[in-house]
Protein backbone atom coordinates (compact mmCIF):
# COMPACT_ATOMS: atom_id res chain seq x y z
CA UNK A 1 0.00 0.00 0.00
CA UNK A 2 1.47 3.22 -0.90
CA UNK A 3 1.79 6.70 0.51
CA UNK A 4 -0.55 9.59 -0.75
CA UNK A 5 -1.73 12.40 1.23
CA UNK A 6 -3.78 13.61 -1.94
CA UNK A 7 -2.44 17.44 -2.20
CA UNK A 8 -2.07 19.34 -5.29
CA UNK A 9 1.38 18.34 -7.05
CA UNK A 10 3.80 21.49 -7.47
CA UNK A 11 7.16 21.84 -8.95
CA UNK A 12 10.01 24.33 -8.89
CA UNK A 13 14.27 24.90 -9.76
CA UNK A 14 16.58 24.56 -6.87
CA UNK A 15 19.71 27.43 -9.84
CA UNK A 16 23.00 27.32 -7.99
CA UNK A 17 23.53 30.37 -6.66
CA UNK A 18 27.36 31.36 -8.52
CA UNK A 19 27.98 34.47 -7.94
CA UNK A 20 30.26 33.64 -11.35
CA UNK A 21 27.40 32.70 -13.20
CA UNK A 22 24.57 35.35 -12.97
CA UNK A 23 23.50 35.03 -16.60
CA UNK A 24 22.58 31.60 -15.87
CA UNK A 25 20.96 32.20 -12.81
CA UNK A 26 18.69 34.24 -14.71
CA UNK A 27 18.64 31.70 -17.25
CA UNK A 28 17.20 29.54 -15.65
CA UNK A 29 14.56 31.23 -13.51
CA UNK A 30 13.24 32.71 -16.22
CA UNK A 31 12.89 29.53 -18.08
CA UNK A 32 10.56 28.16 -14.77
CA UNK A 33 8.64 31.53 -15.06
CA UNK A 34 7.96 31.21 -18.68
CA UNK A 35 7.45 27.65 -18.36
CA UNK A 36 4.75 28.47 -15.21
CA UNK A 37 6.55 25.95 -12.48
CA UNK A 38 5.16 27.21 -9.16
CA UNK A 39 8.87 27.68 -7.41
CA UNK A 40 12.36 28.82 -7.02
CA UNK A 41 14.57 26.96 -3.96
CA UNK A 42 17.82 28.78 -3.11
CA UNK A 43 20.56 27.06 -0.94
CA UNK A 44 22.30 29.33 2.15
CA UNK A 45 25.65 28.46 2.67
CA UNK A 46 27.03 32.45 3.53
CA UNK A 47 30.68 30.48 4.13
CA UNK A 48 30.66 29.62 0.42
CA UNK A 49 32.95 32.42 -1.36
CA UNK A 50 31.59 31.18 -4.67
CA UNK A 51 27.88 32.01 -3.29
CA UNK A 52 25.81 35.20 -3.50
CA UNK A 53 23.92 35.67 -0.53
CA UNK A 54 20.82 34.63 -0.79
CA UNK A 55 18.54 36.93 0.79
CA UNK A 56 19.83 39.36 -1.45
CA UNK A 57 19.45 36.80 -4.34
CA UNK A 58 15.73 36.03 -3.31
CA UNK A 59 14.60 39.70 -3.29
CA UNK A 60 16.04 40.10 -6.59
CA UNK A 61 14.34 36.97 -7.73
CA UNK A 62 10.53 38.13 -6.41
CA UNK A 63 11.58 41.62 -7.83
CA UNK A 64 12.59 40.41 -11.52
CA UNK A 65 9.05 37.59 -11.79
CA UNK A 66 5.35 37.86 -11.34
CA UNK A 67 3.81 34.35 -10.74
CA UNK A 68 7.30 32.35 -9.03
CA UNK A 69 7.59 31.49 -5.56
CA UNK A 70 10.81 32.12 -3.60
CA UNK A 71 12.01 30.16 -0.54
CA UNK A 72 15.14 29.60 1.17
CA UNK A 73 16.10 25.80 0.76
CA UNK A 74 17.05 25.81 3.29
CA UNK A 75 17.62 29.14 5.71
CA UNK A 76 21.22 28.88 7.19
CA UNK A 77 19.67 29.37 10.91
CA UNK A 78 22.88 29.35 13.14
CA UNK A 79 24.27 32.68 10.97
CA UNK A 80 21.26 34.13 10.67
CA UNK A 81 19.52 35.32 14.26
CA UNK A 82 15.62 34.12 13.98
CA UNK A 83 14.39 37.35 14.41
CA UNK A 84 15.96 38.78 11.33
CA UNK A 85 14.59 36.11 9.39
CA UNK A 86 11.24 36.84 10.63
CA UNK A 87 11.51 41.01 9.78
CA UNK A 88 13.22 39.75 6.23
CA UNK A 89 10.34 36.97 5.20
CA UNK A 90 8.13 39.39 6.38
CA UNK A 91 9.47 42.09 4.12
CA UNK A 92 9.51 40.05 0.94
CA UNK A 93 6.66 38.77 1.46
CA UNK A 94 4.59 41.95 1.50
CA UNK A 95 7.27 43.40 -1.33
CA UNK A 96 6.24 40.41 -3.64
CA UNK A 97 2.47 40.14 -3.13
CA UNK A 98 2.65 36.85 -1.00
CA UNK A 99 5.20 34.96 -2.96
CA UNK A 100 7.75 33.97 0.12
CA UNK A 101 7.78 30.80 1.88
CA UNK A 102 10.86 29.94 4.76
CA UNK A 103 13.07 27.11 4.63
CA UNK A 104 14.59 26.72 7.59
CA UNK A 105 17.76 24.41 8.88
CA UNK A 106 19.23 23.70 11.95
CA UNK A 107 22.68 24.05 10.73
CA UNK A 108 25.39 21.99 9.34
CA UNK A 109 29.27 22.47 8.42
CA UNK A 110 29.93 24.07 11.67
CA UNK A 111 33.33 24.56 10.93
CA UNK A 112 32.57 26.50 8.22
CA UNK A 113 30.00 28.37 10.40
CA UNK A 114 32.42 28.74 13.63
CA UNK A 115 35.00 30.94 11.27
CA UNK A 116 32.07 33.27 10.16
CA UNK A 117 31.15 33.90 13.50
CA UNK A 118 28.41 31.43 14.14
CA UNK A 119 27.94 28.80 16.95
CA UNK A 120 29.10 25.67 17.07
CA UNK A 121 25.79 23.51 18.35
CA UNK A 122 25.53 19.85 18.72
CA UNK A 123 23.17 17.98 17.47
CA UNK A 124 20.65 18.29 20.26
CA UNK A 125 21.67 22.08 20.44
CA UNK A 126 21.46 22.13 16.88
CA UNK A 127 17.67 20.97 16.94
CA UNK A 128 16.79 22.82 20.32
CA UNK A 129 17.65 26.13 18.63
CA UNK A 130 16.04 25.25 15.52
CA UNK A 131 12.29 24.30 17.65
CA UNK A 132 13.21 27.62 19.47
CA UNK A 133 13.53 29.91 16.18
CA UNK A 134 10.24 28.90 15.09
CA UNK A 135 8.81 29.75 18.06
CA UNK A 136 10.57 33.29 17.25
CA UNK A 137 9.66 34.07 14.07
CA UNK A 138 5.84 32.91 14.62
CA UNK A 139 5.42 36.09 17.79
CA UNK A 140 7.47 37.85 15.52
CA UNK A 141 4.86 37.53 12.17
CA UNK A 142 1.80 37.35 14.96
CA UNK A 143 -0.62 40.36 15.95
CA UNK A 144 0.57 41.01 19.05
CA UNK A 145 1.50 44.82 20.55
CA UNK A 146 4.89 43.17 22.02
CA UNK A 147 6.28 39.48 22.35
CA UNK A 148 8.62 37.99 24.61
CA UNK A 149 10.78 34.51 24.73
CA UNK A 150 13.53 33.24 27.17
CA UNK A 151 15.13 30.37 25.98
CA UNK A 152 18.63 28.63 25.76
CA UNK A 153 19.39 30.39 22.70
CA UNK A 154 17.45 32.88 21.53
CA UNK A 155 15.09 35.81 23.70
CA UNK A 156 12.63 38.77 23.09
CA UNK A 157 12.37 40.96 25.18
CA UNK A 158 8.96 43.28 24.81
CA UNK A 159 9.63 43.57 20.60
CA UNK A 160 7.25 45.04 18.69
CA UNK A 161 6.01 42.68 15.68
CA UNK A 162 5.60 43.96 12.23
CA UNK A 163 4.77 43.91 9.51
CA UNK A 164 2.80 40.75 9.05
CA UNK A 165 3.61 39.01 5.96
CA UNK A 166 1.21 39.48 3.43
CA UNK A 167 -0.09 36.13 3.90
CA UNK A 168 0.15 32.66 6.27
CA UNK A 169 3.96 31.94 5.21
CA UNK A 170 5.25 28.37 5.33
CA UNK A 171 7.71 26.53 7.64
CA UNK A 172 9.43 23.93 5.47
CA UNK A 173 11.98 22.20 8.04
CA UNK A 174 14.66 20.72 5.82
CA UNK A 175 15.64 17.70 8.60
CA UNK A 176 15.85 14.42 8.24
CA UNK A 177 16.77 12.92 12.35
CA UNK A 178 13.46 11.69 14.03
CA UNK A 179 13.11 14.17 16.57
CA UNK A 180 13.11 16.74 13.94
CA UNK A 181 11.33 14.98 11.96
CA UNK A 182 8.55 14.49 14.84
CA UNK A 183 8.10 18.48 14.95
CA UNK A 184 7.71 18.70 11.38
CA UNK A 185 4.59 17.06 12.21
CA UNK A 186 3.89 19.03 15.49
CA UNK A 187 4.83 22.53 14.38
CA UNK A 188 5.69 23.15 11.09
CA UNK A 189 3.99 23.54 7.73
CA UNK A 190 5.92 21.56 5.65
CA UNK A 191 8.85 19.18 5.25
CA UNK A 192 12.37 19.83 2.20
CA UNK A 193 14.34 16.72 2.28
CA UNK A 194 16.73 15.83 -0.72
CA UNK A 195 16.12 12.92 -2.35
CA UNK A 196 19.95 11.82 -2.51
CA UNK A 197 19.65 11.98 1.36
CA UNK A 198 16.11 10.65 2.15
CA UNK A 199 15.48 7.97 -0.55
CA UNK A 200 12.23 5.67 -0.94
CA UNK A 201 14.02 3.53 1.18
CA UNK A 202 13.76 6.01 4.12
CA UNK A 203 10.77 7.90 3.40
CA UNK A 204 7.97 5.72 4.69
CA UNK A 205 9.51 5.38 8.03
CA UNK A 206 10.25 9.20 8.07
CA UNK A 207 6.71 10.17 7.02
CA UNK A 208 5.44 7.85 9.86
CA UNK A 209 7.22 10.12 12.53
CA UNK A 210 5.93 13.18 10.92
CA UNK A 211 2.49 12.22 10.93
CA UNK A 212 3.16 10.84 14.45
CA UNK A 213 4.12 14.07 15.70
CA UNK A 214 0.88 15.74 13.25
CA UNK A 215 -1.40 12.92 15.31
CA UNK A 216 -0.33 14.23 18.79
CA UNK A 217 -0.85 17.53 17.47
CA UNK A 218 -4.52 16.98 16.67
CA UNK A 219 -3.04 18.10 12.93
CA UNK A 220 -4.16 16.52 9.58
CA UNK A 221 -0.69 14.77 8.28
CA UNK A 222 -1.98 16.26 4.82
CA UNK A 223 -1.68 19.62 5.83
CA UNK A 224 2.36 19.27 5.62
CA UNK A 225 3.56 19.94 2.29
CA UNK A 226 6.45 17.55 1.68
CA UNK A 227 8.85 18.93 -1.13
CA UNK A 228 11.40 17.05 -2.76
CA UNK A 229 14.72 18.39 -4.19
CA UNK A 230 15.90 16.02 -7.30
CA UNK A 231 18.86 16.38 -9.11
CA UNK A 232 19.76 14.28 -12.75
CA UNK A 233 19.32 14.95 -16.37
CA UNK A 234 16.40 14.77 -18.12
CA UNK A 235 17.07 13.35 -22.14
CA UNK A 236 17.77 10.13 -23.98
CA UNK A 237 21.36 10.24 -23.80
CA UNK A 238 21.45 11.31 -20.31
CA UNK A 239 24.16 9.60 -18.51
CA UNK A 240 23.60 7.95 -14.55
CA UNK A 241 24.57 10.03 -12.00
CA UNK A 242 24.08 6.83 -9.67
CA UNK A 243 20.52 8.18 -8.12
CA UNK A 244 17.89 6.53 -10.76
CA UNK A 245 16.95 9.83 -12.18
CA UNK A 246 18.94 10.44 -15.59
CA UNK A 247 17.29 9.22 -17.95
CA UNK A 248 14.26 10.35 -21.09
CA UNK A 249 11.01 12.16 -20.28
CA UNK A 250 9.40 9.31 -19.83
CA UNK A 251 11.53 7.78 -16.59
CA UNK A 252 11.26 10.85 -15.03
CA UNK A 253 7.64 11.41 -15.32
CA UNK A 254 7.49 7.80 -14.18
CA UNK A 255 9.67 7.98 -11.07
CA UNK A 256 8.33 11.57 -10.20
CA UNK A 257 4.88 10.17 -10.54
CA UNK A 258 5.72 7.17 -7.83
CA UNK A 259 7.30 9.37 -5.42
CA UNK A 260 3.87 11.02 -5.24
CA UNK A 261 1.18 8.56 -4.96
CA UNK A 262 3.65 5.87 -3.24
CA UNK A 263 6.03 7.37 -1.47
CA UNK A 264 3.97 10.76 -0.58
CA UNK A 265 5.81 13.72 -1.93
CA UNK A 266 3.69 16.51 -3.79
CA UNK A 267 6.27 19.30 -4.38
CA UNK A 268 9.22 18.57 -6.97
CA UNK A 269 12.00 20.82 -7.10
CA UNK A 270 14.91 20.39 -9.62
CA UNK A 271 19.04 21.37 -9.46
CA UNK A 272 18.97 21.29 -13.22
CA UNK A 273 22.14 19.31 -14.92
CA UNK A 274 24.57 21.48 -16.04
CA UNK A 275 22.41 24.85 -14.73
CA UNK A 276 20.67 24.18 -18.35
CA UNK A 277 17.73 26.59 -18.92
CA UNK A 278 17.02 23.76 -21.76
CA UNK A 279 16.62 21.29 -18.92
CA UNK A 280 14.36 23.19 -16.77
CA UNK A 281 11.98 24.36 -19.87
CA UNK A 282 12.17 20.46 -20.60
CA UNK A 283 11.10 19.78 -17.04
CA UNK A 284 8.32 22.76 -17.11
CA UNK A 285 6.96 21.84 -20.50
CA UNK A 286 6.91 18.07 -20.88
CA UNK A 287 7.58 16.35 -17.23
CA UNK A 288 5.29 18.40 -14.85
CA UNK A 289 2.23 18.48 -17.26
CA UNK A 290 2.74 14.68 -18.11
CA UNK A 291 3.14 14.01 -14.20
CA UNK A 292 0.11 15.93 -12.95
CA UNK A 293 -1.72 14.14 -15.43
CA UNK A 294 -0.17 10.52 -14.09
CA UNK A 295 -1.09 11.25 -10.64
CA UNK A 296 -5.37 12.47 -12.00
CA UNK A 297 -5.04 9.53 -13.43
CA UNK A 298 -3.94 7.30 -10.39
CA UNK A 299 -5.79 8.47 -7.86
CA UNK A 300 -9.03 7.98 -10.07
Amino acid sequence: MGIDYGRDIEFGVFPSPEAAKPDRIWAVIDAAERGGLDFVGIQDHPYQRRHLDTWALMATVLARTERLRVFPDVANLPLRPPAIIAKNSASLDVLSGGRFELGLGAGGFWEAIEAMGGPRRSPREAADALLEAIEVIRLLWSDQSSVRFEGEHYRLAGVKPGPPPAHDIGIWLGVLGPRLLKAVGGVADGWVPSHAYAGTDKLPDMHARIDEGAAEAGRDPAAIRRVYNLWGAIGDSAGSSGGGLDGPVDQWVERITEFAVEYGMDTFVLGPAEESPEQVELFAAEVAPAVREAVRHARG
